[in-house]
């Protein structure tokens, strides 16, 4: 277990929220449709997005974008400002805490076709009304088809 996740059980143990950064890979398909990318997770094998612990010395969007890397496979442009939040139960070995997860858009330029997870991960492309669906967190499933309506506008200015 990772220094990171030590720490934040600790903190939960204590009764406090811990957080987790996360990013949801998008792209423009070749008819201008604005589609998400959602990953399995390794143990569930359910739909989620990209996500992990904060990162010592760096920014939740680049610690997001480096969960994006290593569970999807993907690089590209990630937003300056957070998408939106949600929480979730995540289970330990003994008990389950509250998660708070701070989520950043990452627009893809690349998608590698060997990445660190690529053996324990699956990914899909959807429309984010159809990955709404798939995600069985309650909050990120509301911010997913959130997206559908309100689909991110330009990129960031550089």
């Amino acid at each position: 277990m990772a220094t990171t996740k030590k720490k934040a059980v600790r903190k939960a143990r204590r009764g406090e929220r811990i957080r987790q950064v996360a990013a949801i890979p998008f792209r423009l398909d070749a008819d201008g449709n604005f589609e998400v990318m959602l990953v399995t997770s390794r143990t569930t094998k359910r739909f989620i997005v990209p996500k992990g612990w904060p990162m010592k010395g760096k920014s939740g969007r680049k610690a997001a974008t480096i969960e994006a890397r290593e569970e999807a496979g993907v690089l590209g442009k990630t937003r300056k400002a957070p998408a939106g939040n949600y929480s979730y139960w995540k289970r330990l070995e003994n008990s389950f805490v509250r998660v708070d997860v701070v989520v950043y858009l990452l627009e893809v330029s690349e998608e590698l076709a060997n990445w660190q997870e690529a053996k324990s991960r699956q990914r899909a492309w959807l429309k984010p009304q159809d990955a709404a669906l798939l995600i069985d967190e309650p909050d990120l499933s509301t911010l997913m088809a959130n997206l559908a309506t309100t689909q991110p506008a330009a990129p960031d200015p550089a």
